[in-house]
């Protein structure tokens, strides 16, 4: 053998020793990462106050890194107090009520979704016409849940809040006027109540606007009608013309104090 065939040789051996130090360093190292992935996941999972910390400290550092380059700071619960939902999921009927309402009184079609569907469920819990729900809502504060009328009838629904105040207490207490849902449903409650003791839907909402002791209340019944017969119609897939939202000033049709007197003794007994 050559002097040069020696020298190839030599090289080619340690070539192949250093392809295998190489490979089992690799190998070895390739395990250890696994033992501690899998020694990471088994204490993860017997300690998940652990998990939960970690968690807490990454969404932590997330949140800090996001403010630094937005310039704001980041809040990852926003989208759960948004009161909206996306049409497209909605029963072909509420979705149908849900554009016509965003349409007609200039509102986006996301939180109206979101209020017709809680008053298709409200509705059947308290079993009233769900579009009468929203009629009253589009008379009394065309979908403004921070509506307040000058005699304190407040949100979606012109609830008095000082009289149903009892009402908001499993909400968190009277801030949750303003609360489209909270809204919502203690209005609901007001006109079950109101339409039991009429015993009729016109008479409940002759009471639910304080006008029970009075001959007239004001055209305010006959325009919540007229509203919750065009909604049933678009609900069943008519065609129904837009026409301009009347508001109607609400809990005070002819005479403010007396209508709210009547009310409050009402609901106070």
């Amino acid at each position: 053998m050559t002097a040069t065939e020696k020298f190839t040789k030599g090289m080619a051996i340690f070539a192949s020793d250093i392809a295998q130090g190489f490979f089992e360093i690799t190998h070895n190292g390739f395990a250890l990462l696994g033992l501690a992935v899998m020694f990471a996941v088994i204490t993860l999972t017997a300690r998940p106050e652990i998990r939960q910390a970690g968690e807490v400290e990454l969404m932590g550092w997330l949140q800090t890194r996001q403010a630094a380059i937005s310039g704001m700071a980041a809040d990852v619960d926003a989208i759960d107090r948004a009161t909206a939902t996306n049409p497209q999921s909605l029963p072909k009927q509420q979705a149908a009520v849900a554009y016509w309402l965003s349409k007609k009184y200039n509102v986006a079609p996301e939180p109206v979704s979101a209020l017709v569907a809680e008053a298709f469920e409200a509705g059947s819990r308290a079993k009233l016409d769900p579009t009468l729900i929203l009629a009253i809502m589009a008379i009394e504060s065309g979908f403004n849940p921070f509506a307040q009328s000058a005699v304190g009838a407040q949100g979606l629904m012109q609830v008095m809040t000082k009289i149903h105040s009892d009402k908001y207490e499993g909400f968190g207490g009277k801030l949750a006027a303003f609360d489209p849902i909270s809204n919502l449903r203690v209005g609901v409650k007001v006109l079950q109540e109101c339409v039991s003791r009429a015993g009729s839907v016109e008479g409940g909402l002759k009471l639910y606007v304080g006008a029970g002791n009075m001959e007239d209340d004001g055209g305010y019944a006959a325009k919540v009608m007229a509203e919750h017969n065009r909604l049933q119609l678009v609900s069943t897939g008519r065609s129904v013309p837009l026409a301009s939202p009347q508001i109607v000033p609400v809990h005070h049709p002819v005479a403010p104090t007396p209508a709210k007197e009547e009310v409050a003794s009402y609901f106070a007994s």
